[in-house]
């Protein structure tokens, strides 16, 4: 280590071009770190999707969902395995471990899959990879000015144009974008040929609906015929018979009968209709066309957002003027106000921090010398984050901003002590080697056990774990440039002493021209650095007067309290324990959540309807909410989806005609209070429309499960049904609930067919054939793809019209058109409606029932046990039982983790203490300060109603490292000290008033340094504040008891001998 100071101070260039080349190289790292919200985080989830076309939920779940889950239960790190069966699809989801490497995962399943036989009406299962950041990052909607009569088009045509024109143009050139993976258009009306056969007609012509449409499939068809010379002219050979137009449509012929043609108007209508409808999305209440942009999984999304920005100028000004698009949500807006609000409160805490040391410091150079520690180490930092792949997101940014004030700590301890040792007479040179080798040993074990509680971090479970990880990197990075900066620059400035340094004494010849130059150019560097060192004065002067009193006061009073401490160690440790018993005793009040909700101006309502209902009157649902905001001043923005629609993130679970959202923006700067409110205003309207459930939520981006989840399981669905609504009765009476949903619904309305096999083979009829018929004249079949301005249309054959039909016309359904005799489906078939279960969920291959709630008041800890509670009074039948789940759950997981974090990190502390001391005494006095942080910690959750939470948590696990560091500098001092031959109380005296300065202003630099994350202003500070209060409340409290309590504690257990040799030799060299 002294060699390292000695090259630091003798080859200063040598210095100077390192710090160079790490500015540089970190200033071009920088320009290339991606810039997210959040650290990439890689969700271990994957979800098969099999579709089984009219297969009603009992039916997917015994031939499709057990087959599937017993097939991949088995595959290595599978945590849990969850499914849901419902009409005409099975959804199993695994939930794998974190950190599983979930390519290798991916290609497991395939290989179970692909060896697993289901029913050949099944279709391909699908590998659905859930990832956070398919979420869109651009939504638009599309829409006209003015109403339909306005515009002078029925709505029918209006919504056609506006999916055409969405299709046709504007995705194109957003696709276009650099960074751009896919747009998805949805919403709209799309396009589609309709042939609508009387089946009374093909019945009399004896001809079946899938003659005629294998017959439109076979006419409309252009084929290559090679190619054909003739002499020295070579000719393509081409069939050309594709449709043009719906007219041609009606021209086709579709059969002879008695020698005479059919054409196809003769018995069918054609005309040019739309698709089922998958969504309907609004804009202010307006129906519009969503278009969800992607990005590319590298791509940088404030850089891609601008691109979209201009490039979406420009399709503004090629639209039509009564056609506009409204940017209903982007991404990037809030990750950029949130990473510059971690910039600002990063760059406001540095000069915080080079505040505090002026003011103890009244020296601009020193000041300077100090502050140059704080760029050079953010600067390198980028430099190891770009190496490392970690990006600039509010996690890892906020870890800088929490690491500026313990930049300066290395730096001031280093310095202060040079100082002294010129105070003592040293020269220029050999103080600062003298003074930085002094304090080397210190400041590198403060610095490890700083970097040593960050290491646990890898060992937190879940989202925690995933999310911490950029952030214990970033601090890691910082603290290894602050010990190299500490170690090398500042003894190298610091030897800088006045006086000319341009021509040596001994040399006659005067200066060359580039020296004089040279000379020139520090001159008035110097002359620039005196106005700064005035600027610093004038505006520092308030500041430095009250740090200049503050010291004065404390060091006036802490020698008097250190010796009234050290006579009555007893009282002093007794008051220590009882200050800390009783915060601790505020522990429960305090509550306990998973992580702050992050109030972005903008909240969601997710609206369910019975299984059954149709689109539109979920649409309609969703307006009679929408109907609420519009008289609310402080909403800029509303926009919805009923139904799934097209979008790429579409939830695997939650879909169907029967649900939709209604998303909600409010004008910039309108607080929690004006959401709440919103949200109020919004449930008492829909709690007018029947049968309804919904569920308010806040953009969340570290979870899915609701705050709180009650699973059900058993085996019996009536048992389970029965269980649900006696925990649902109870939960709707306690006020502490609110947005109550379950999964146990009203069944499915089915029309149920049965089929009469006897009568049937009377008539000659197979049942098989019956059911094919069925599913083509109801469902219909695609016949072939109609062309028309380059898009592909498609042209959809069958009798009944599911938008204008009833159970009549299906009873009334004839099943033998060839025959002689027309036969109905009610003839052949009992036909009954009925109801099913809209869908059975499953895990860990058990049935159950979920029902998920949010929180009105109080923290998540008492509702989860207030859910406890309702559980433990609801009488259970055999074989059912209920758990609570949710983010509950997932709290509970994360606080074990971080428990056992803790205790690895204070373990690690002590070993590189016990390493630096050669002593298992001294680093267990050291230790005693993390209780004290505690309470400091607590009081400042207390005082300032901050919930404990996983944010809260990492704050905790910071101060054992953090708060050991004062610690570490006094014990070690005291020891040096001793080893000279002073006594033990008089070696504490000396070391306390030695070590008072630096202590304080390392412990202001880091506290007023991260007040403005404290504070919370700006986006996402809801995430960063926690963690800074935790810290700064427990840095000041146990700063003021670690002076007075572990000198005591430290009198009381120590028990070295010092070796006589060194008391002698110190006497000597006095």
């Amino acid at each position: 280590m002294r060699r390292l100071i000695e090259i630091a101070t003798e080859r200063r260039v040598t210095i100077v071009m390192l710090m160079v080349a790490i500015g540089l190289f970190g200033l071009v790292s920088l320009s290339r770190l991606n810039l997210n919200l959040l650290p990439d985080i890689s969700y271990p989830t994957l979800t098969i999707r099999t579709e089984l076309s009219g297969a009603a939920p009992m039916e997917v779940e015994n031939l499709v969902t057990k087959p599937v889950e017993e097939a991949v239960g088995v595959i290595r790190n599978v945590r849990l395995v969850r499914s849901v069966s419902r009409t005409g699809q099975s959804d199993v989801t695994l939930e794998f471990l974190w950190g599983t490497d979930m390519d290798v995962a991916g290609v497991e399943v395939r290989e179970k899959l692909d060896v697993l036989f289901l029913p050949l009406e099944a279709n391909r299962p699908l590998l659905l990879r859930f990832d956070p950041s398919s979420e869109p990052i651009f939504r638009l909607g599309l829409l006209y000015k003015d109403s339909p009569e306005g515009s002078g088009m029925d709505a029918e045509g209006e919504l056609k144009s506006l999916r055409r024109l969405a299709e046709d143009r504007i995705k194109n050139d957003l696709e276009a974008v650099e960074g751009t993976a896919a747009v998805k258009v949805s919403g709209g009306l799309e396009d589609e040929i309709q042939i609508q056969v009387d089946q009374q007609k093909l019945s009399q012509l004896g001809i079946g609906i899938e003659e005629v449409a294998d017959r439109i499939r076979a006419e409309n068809v252009n084929l290559s015929g090679g190619r054909l010379e003739e002499g020295d002219q070579r000719f393509l050979v081409r069939t050309l018979n594709e449709f043009q137009s719906v007219a041609e449509f009606r021209d086709a012929i579709v059969a002879y009968v008695a020698g005479r043609p059919v054409y196809l108007r003769d018995i069918a209508t054609v005309e040019r209709g739309y698709k089922e409808r998958e969504a309907i999305t609004r804009v202010k209440g307006r129906e519009s066309v969503e278009l969800a942009v992607y990005k590319e999984g590298d791509a940088n999304t404030v850089q891609v957002a601008n691109r979209l920005e201009q490039r979406l100028q420009q399709v503004r000004n090629s639209l039509p003027e009564d056609i506009e698009i409204v940017k209903v949500y982007d991404q990037s807006k809030f990750i950029a106000s949130a990473v510059n609000d971690v910039k600002n409160a990063a760059i406001l805490g540095g000069i915080i921090a080079i505040i505090v040391l002026y003011g103890f410091l009244r020296d601009a150079r020193a000041t300077t010398i100090v502050g140059i520690a704080i760029p050079i180490s953010v600067i390198g930092t980028f430099l190891l984050m770009y190496t490392n792949d970690v990006s600039l997101n509010i996690m890892s940014l906020g870890g800088i901003a929490l690491a500026v004030g313990r930049l300066v700590d290395n730096s001031i301890v280093v310095l202060e002590n040079i100082y002294r040792k010129k105070e003592q007479g040293q020269g220029v040179l050999e103080a600062a080697q003298n003074g930085t080798t002094e304090v080397a040993s210190a400041v590198v074990a403060a610095t490890l056990t700083t970097i040593a509680v960050f290491f646990p971090m890898v060992f937190i479970s879940g989202i925690a774990g995933q999310l911490f990880r950029d952030q214990a990197l970033t601090v890691t990075f910082a603290l290894v440039f602050s010990l190299l900066v500490a170690l090398t620059v500042i003894p190298m400035l610091s030897s800088l002493a006045a006086g000319s340094r341009y021509r040596d004494d001994n040399e006659d010849a005067p200066p060359g021209m580039f020296t004089r130059g040279v000379a020139w150019l520090v001159r008035k560097l110097g002359i620039a650095l005196g106005a700064i060192r005035w600027i610093f004065w004038l505006v520092l002067w308030i500041p430095t007067q009250l740090f200049q009193r503050l010291y004065g006061a404390a060091a006036a009073v802490y020698p008097g309290l250190l010796r009234w401490s050290l006579d009555h160690r007893i009282a002093v440790l007794g008051a220590a324990a009882l200050i800390f018993a009783g915060t601790m005793a505020l522990v429960p009040r305090l509550g306990t959540e998973l992580i702050p909700q992050l109030s972005q101006g903008e909240f969601s309502v997710d609206i369910r309807l019975p299984p059954g209902a149709p689109l539109t009157e979920t649409d309609r649902a969703i307006q009679a909410a929408q109907l609420a905001t519009s008289s609310i001043d402080v909403v800029e923005l509303d926009y919805s989806v009923a139904g799934t629609g097209n979008r790429l993130d579409a939830n695997p679970v939650d879909a169907g005609d029967n649900t939709g959202t209604l998303s909600v923006a409010l004008v910039p700067g309108a607080g929690r209070e004006a959401e709440s409110a919103t949200m109020d205003a919004m449930r008492s309207e829909l709690a007018r429309v029947p049968g309804v459930q919904y569920e308010f939520s806040r953009p969340s981006l570290m979870t899915f499960a609701s705050p709180l989840q009650i699973e059900i399981a058993g085996y019996d669905l009536d048992g389970l049904a029965t269980v649900n609504q006696s925990i649902v009765t109870q939960m709707t009476a306690d006020d502490r609930f609110t947005d109550i949903k379950t999964t146990i619904e009203r069944g499915n309305p089915e029309i149920q067919i049965v089929f009469d096999q006897e009568r049937a083979a009377k008539l000659g009829l197979a049942v098989r054939d019956i059911a094919d018929r069925v599913v083509a004249n109801v469902r219909g079949e695609l016949a072939t793809r109609y062309t028309w301005r380059d898009r592909k249309i498609d042209v959809l054959v069958r009798s009944v019209d599911t938008r204008q039909s009833s159970v009549e016309e299906i009873r009334q359904l004839i099943v033998n058109p060839q025959s002689d005799r027309p036969i109905t489906l009610d003839a052949v078939a009992d036909i009954s409606i009925s109801e099913g279960p809209a869908e059975i969920r499953r895990v860990a291959q058990e049935r159950v029932a979920i029902i998920t709630a949010n929180v009105a008041y109080g923290d998540l800890g008492a509702a989860a046990a207030g859910a406890v509670d309702i559980i433990d009074r609801t009488p259970m039948p055999a074989g059912v039982n209920a758990t609570v789940s949710g983010q509950s759950e997932e709290m509970q997981d994360s606080f074990r983790s971080m428990q056992f974090a803790l205790a690895l990190a204070i373990f690690l502390v002590y070993l590189v203490m016990a390493s630096q001391f050669e002593s298992l005494i001294h680093p267990f006095v050291i230790l005693f300060t993390i209780p004290l942080a505690l309470v400091g910690a607590v009081l400042a959750l207390f005082v300032t109603g901050t919930t404990i939470n996983i944010v809260a948590f990492i704050g905790v696990i910071m101060l054992a490292g953090i708060v050991v560091n004062n610690a570490i500098v006094l014990v070690d001092l005291i020891n040096q000290l001793r080893a000279h031959g002073k006594s033990r109380n008089d070696a504490i005296m000396e070391a306390g008033k030695a070590r008072l300065r630096p202590i304080l202003m390392t412990s202001l630099t880091t506290a007023l340094g991260l007040l403005p994350m404290a504070v919370g202003f700006g986006e996402g500070s809801e995430v960063r504040a926690p963690m800074a209060i935790t810290v700064i409340g427990g840095l000041l409290v146990s700063t003021f008891l670690t002076l007075v309590v572990i000198p005591v504690v430290y009198s009381l257990l120590d028990r070295k001998r010092w070796p006589e040799i060194a008391a002698s030799a110190a006497v000597e060299s006095r």
